[in-house]
């Protein structure tokens, strides 16, 4: 068997559009395709042995034991491999479920597709799948466990920490969407100028100056003493010198701590001796230069949790630790302590798995142990000097034990120190007292883990991430900017534009992405094809961004799905041939599934605006869970009709007039022959790209002057509407640039020439390699039809084919029109555009149609100037004074 191609989906995609995170497993399964399970000796029987819990996959039959019963009858190993990817990734602590393999129409390869939790662990899912189904095929053994070990440790690497996940977590319940902006835990909740950002749980609204005060522990300790808040005693060194001095202040026994630490690396309790003092010394300044000593405060670990200034939750926290039965060694008892079902893998469970590390031998040496020492029955021996869950630490929830003085101190606390998320350790004996009584705060934390109180290893879990959320999002706060998309074959970069020219026009902040770039307020910041979901998360990510306006082509939604959730208006032009062949793409309708992912991905509330003159796109609108709209560009479609009966919005080009029909009221926006982009009406197919535009215009509020306004203002040119349609008037004959490259688009630009008086009509065209050869001879056979003359040049990239090959199909669509027809082969783009242009005659209109737009509109305008340039003399120059004129 051999993978093809693997990726991975991250938002609402061609499989489906409620389940975002899947992975696209192209598989080619060779001689395999003749051999089903049931043909394969022994396969069940080895399957059933290393998996046995694949005996829960009801598959189609609709009961547990249904997967094993298919592969007993016989299914094909792309199948078997969904069961399996998802298998291994429950059994790694990522329980998932939804799969599905289908045929590509290629013999013997398929699509396997499965959902992940994290992506890494997915992907390497897919390649062990792979292997553990070969080694079941040929009855080779296989270390299935080191696979699923390898999936927690790429988990751990990958995903966001419990205190990040919990936060981002309660975000998605309330539907505020979010992302991620690096591989650790730095995330973005809200979307443009709505966006805060968190790390772990320091958020945008955290104070630097008190995240400062809390890393500095001798200054958080100053500052809390200076009011009256209790402190253990104790002195800042840096020296074995200033050691004695801290120490004769201090007295034993003594904590010893960097003074920048946090997760109690380099902490060292229970000192006694100076020679433990020194050793303790040397661990704390690995972490920093600056140590802290303080007297050691008898009692209990406390966490206390502050947020946005009001407590929330209090855990008392113990450090790892084994009790002797006076048989077993400290080791064995370790072991047998992990066999706790609530310990795992890093953050997987409740508790983390306990590691005799050097820590841990040192802390035993000190008090004459090691571990092959056998303690006696009932006594405890403690791990680590510190309770972090992280090390094996235990927690118990104390809520709702914590005195009143304590929790009026913990929240004051957060106020001198100036936290809004604060996790204060405390040593008390009883937090039932007032600490005053009791105890002392031995620290104050900046960004405090979570873990403790969502899953605490004894009493009630608190969902701590809720009050973060209401802090950052107050009921009623905005989270989301308005997202309208587009998607079609042809005219979305146009309607695209003008939407945004639109929503510019009425104040709004836009923030665009289309096939010619990323463009923020107008400002083009990224160049190129810019149609895909990391183009449109660009444009979410931006601070100043308050409405998105975002082109969405196939490609980016076969590679990896949408960069959203969902949008507020979601807008299909048309479904025509193009890219047809292509990523198992074979057929209209395929395509239109594709296309469809854009309106099945509006929000309830939103709209799918759909063009009602297009079957396949007509049909997308059963599959949609959101109020309609639909645009004709004929008045008397019947489906706008009944839709409009009903109550429904439509926009509609009637008696000349472009128009929103309101139910059976109908609103004039102007006439279609006053908009530039229509060339006088004659552009046909812009007249379409409107329609949609002033629909979405009309559902997010803009008024009709408004949008009678921005419609006239819209003038098709380089600047607004680059390579399409642009117009240039030369001196004897006129030259048109436009990015026309399948038949629908040709087709449509041959109906706006016929409408053209000049004549010769010249056009230089180009075929692409990743097309089909019908579509390539479709181009010739239209192009023989719109011109008089035709140059034929060809695409920088050739995607596949070579240049010969492309032209002789082009030829042969020509000929098939008119063999007679003038052509000329002239491969490069710029020496094509400048024989068109040097050789044209007086009163001819030329075509260029280009695919690298912004190389042929800078040539053309470059010839134009040389035209048009005028001689600069003196003696115009209006008032002129001639004796300051030499």
């Amino acid at each position: 068997m051999r993978i093809l191609e693997l990726k991975a989906m991250r938002g609402p995609n061609y499989w489906s559009v409620k389940r975002h995170r899947l992975i696209v497993m192209r598989l080619d399964i060779e001689e395999l395709e003749e051999r089903p399970t049931d043909k394969i000796p022994g396969f069940l029987d080895r399957l059933r042995e290393l998996l046995p819990t694949l005996y829960s996959h009801r598959c189609s039959e609709e009961h547990e034991g249904g997967f094993f019963e298919r592969v007993e009858r016989g299914t094909w190993m792309g199948h078997v491999i969904e069961h399996v990817a998802l298998e291994i990734q429950t059994l790694a602590g990522m329980d998932t479920g939804f799969g599905r393999t289908r045929t590509t129409g290629e013999h013997g390869i398929y699509n396997v597709v499965f959902s992940y939790i994290e992506e890494a662990v997915g992907l390497y899912a897919a390649k062990a799948s792979v292997r553990i189904a070969e080694a079941l095929i040929t009855g080779t053994p296989h270390d299935l466990e080191e696979d699923i070990q390898r999936m927690r440790e790429l988990r751990e690497e990958t995903r966001l920490g419990p205190s990040t996940g919990s936060i981002v977590e309660e975000a998605t319940k309330r539907g505020i969407p979010y992302l991620r902006l690096n591989g650790q835990s730095l995330v973005q909740l809200g979307h443009g100028i709505h966006q805060k950002r968190i790390r772990a749980t320091i958020t945008s609204n955290t104070s630097n100056i008190g995240v400062e005060i809390a890393c500095d522990k001798e200054e958080t300790k100053q500052l809390l003493e200076s009011y009256e808040i209790p402190v253990p005693k104790g002195r800042v060194v840096r020296t074995e010198e200033g050691l004695v001095a801290a120490l004769e202040s201090v007295g034993f026994p003594c904590v010893i701590k960097p003074i920048g630490g946090n997760h109690g690396r380099g902490a060292t309790i229970g000192i006694k001796t100076f020679e433990e003092a020194k050793v303790a010394l040397a661990v704390a300044k690995e972490i920093s230069r600056s140590v802290v000593v303080e007297k050691e405060i008898s009692g209990l670990d406390h966490r206390l949790l502050v947020i946005d200034h009001k407590f929330v939750a209090a855990a008392k926290r113990t450090p790892a630790a084994v009790v002797g039965d006076g048989k077993h060694t400290i080791e064995q008892l370790v072991e047998e302590l992990n066999k706790d079902p609530r310990r795992g893998f890093g953050h997987e469970n409740v508790l983390t798995q306990v590691d005799i590390d050097a820590h841990t031998l040192e802390l035993l040496g000190r008090n004459g142990m090691d571990a092959s020492s056998i303690p006696p029955d009932g006594e405890t021996v403690f791990l680590k000097a510190t309770a972090n869950l992280s090390t094996g630490g235990t927690a118990t929830d104390v809520s709702e034990l914590v005195h009143s003085y304590n929790i009026f101190m913990a929240e004051r606390i957060s106020r001198i120190i100036d936290l809004d998320i604060c996790g204060i350790d405390i040593m008390t004996e009883d937090i039932t007292r007032p600490l005053s009584e009791c105890g002392a705060v031995l620290e104050v934390n900046a960004a405090p883990g979570f873990r403790m109180h969502l899953d605490p290893t004894t009493g009630l879990g608190r969902n701590v991430a809720e009050p973060v959320v209401d802090m950052l999002f107050p009921p009623g706060a905005p989270s989301r900017i308005p997202i309208i998309a587009v998607t079609g074959t042809n005219g979305k970069t146009t309607t695209t534009r003008l939407i945004a020219h639109i929503m510019r026009s009425n104040g709004q902040r836009v923030g665009m992405t289309c096939s010619d770039g990323v463009y923020i307020m107008n400002r083009l910041l990224m160049q190129g094809d810019c149609t895909g979901p990391v183009s449109a998360q660009f444009v979410l990510k931006d601070p100043l961004v308050d409405m998105a306006v975002l082109e969405t082509a196939r490609g980016g939604m076969l590679r990896s799905g949408l960069g959203f959730e969902s949008c507020d208006v979601g807008i299909c032009t048309n479904v025509a041939a193009d890219h047809l062949g292509l990523k198992d793409i074979n057929t209209l309708e395929d395509l239109a599934n594709v296309k469809s992912t854009v309106p099945r991905s509006v929000r309830s509330d939103g709209y799918a605006i759909l063009n009602a003159d297009d079957d396949l796109v007509m049909a997308m609108r059963k599959q949609c869970d959101c109020k309609i709209a639909l645009f004709s560009l004929d008045e008397t479609n019947r489906l706008i009709r009944q839709h409009c009966k009903l109550g429904g919005l439509a926009a509609i080009y009637e008696n000349g007039f472009i128009t929103i029909s309101k139910g059976e009221w109908k609103l004039r926006i102007e006439k279609a022959v006053n908009v530039p982009l229509t060339f006088g009406g004659k552009a046909v197919f812009n007249i379409q790209n409107i329609l949609p535009a002033v629909l979405a215009a009309y559902v997010r509020g803009v008024k009709m002057e408004e949008l009678r306004e921005a419609l006239s203002t819209f003038v098709p040119s380089p600047a607004q509407t680059p390579g399409r349609l642009n117009l240039f008037q030369f001196k004897d004959f006129q030259v048109v640039v436009d990015y026309a490259h399948n038949p629908h688009g040709f087709e449509a630009l041959g109906r706006f020439l016929s409408k053209v008086p000049d004549s010769p009509k010249v056009g230089v065209i180009a075929g692409v390699g990743d097309r089909r050869d019908e579509d390539t001879i479709t181009l010739g056979r239209l192009s023989a039809q719109m011109f008089d003359e035709i140059i034929i040049r060809q695409d920088r990239n050739l995607r596949g084919k070579s240049d010969d090959e492309i032209i002789a199909l082009m030829m042969k669509g020509i000929h098939e029109v008119d063999p007679m027809k003038k052509v000329t082969v002239i491969k490069k783009e710029e020496e094509a555009i400048r024989h068109a242009i040097r050789t044209a005659t007086s009163g001819s209109f030329l075509t260029l149609c280009s695919d690298v737009v912004p190389d042929a509109l800078a040539l053309v305008m470059k010839l134009k100037e040389e035209e048009d340039r005028v001689p600069f003399n003196k003696e115009d120059i209006p008032n002129l004074n001639r004796e300051l004129v030499g």
